[in-house]
């Protein structure tokens, strides 16, 4: 005659204890709190990099419009200035909700290197946007406001947002995260 053998429950005993506990489960049933936290944390942090990355955005097209068709035509003829003068101003309105609120957990103590981090970063992505507008205002020569705006301000920005994204995380906002 066979015999069904199946083994006994086991128990495990922490040090320093005697009392014996259940095994808490596999390995990878533990991570998995600990992934949905880390989960949770990053789309926190994209909605508020998008949060300041809006208000910014605000900043740069309205100043670049008012500069370029506003009253007294400030910059009309010069579409690539008027969009390196109201980029200056978004980035430090930038610095300053990135810097405060979303990576405020990762910000370093040394101001200086990372606003200038975040300024060369954002050289980069206005890089990116000033491409944009000058292929289309010069080589396709859409000179519309509406071109103009779809270029600099809607194709640019979405590519240079991915990258100063991923910039600011990777060279601008390097201290390891406080807890909480």
């Amino acid at each position: 005659m066979t015999s069904d053998v199946r083994p006994a429950a086991t128990a495990t005993t922490s040090p320093g204890s005697s009392q014996g506990t259940e095994d808490p489960g596999p390995a990878p049933r533990r991570g998995l709190a600990a992934r949905r936290a880390a989960l949770v944390a990053r789309v926190s942090e994209l909605l508020r990099f998008g949060t300041v990355g809006g208000v910014a955005f605000v900043v740069d097209t309205g100043l670049f419009n008012l500069l370029r068709f506003g009253p007294g035509g400030l910059l009309d003829d010069k579409p690539l200035t008027a969009k390196v003068v109201s980029v200056a101003v978004a980035t430090i309105v930038a610095w300053l909700g990135n810097r405060y609120w979303t990576f405020a957990d990762r910000r370093t103590e040394t101001h200086l290197r990372e606003f200038l981090g975040f300024v060369v970063v954002n050289i980069g992505g206005m890089a990116i946007a000033l491409g944009c507008l000058w292929f289309s205002h010069y080589i396709l020569d859409l000179r519309t406001p509406l071109a103009d705006n779809i270029s600099a301000n809607g194709v640019g920005l979405v590519l240079g947002m991915v990258f100063r994204y991923l910039a600011y995380r990777t060279f601008v906002f390097t201290a390891a995260p406080k807890d909480a």
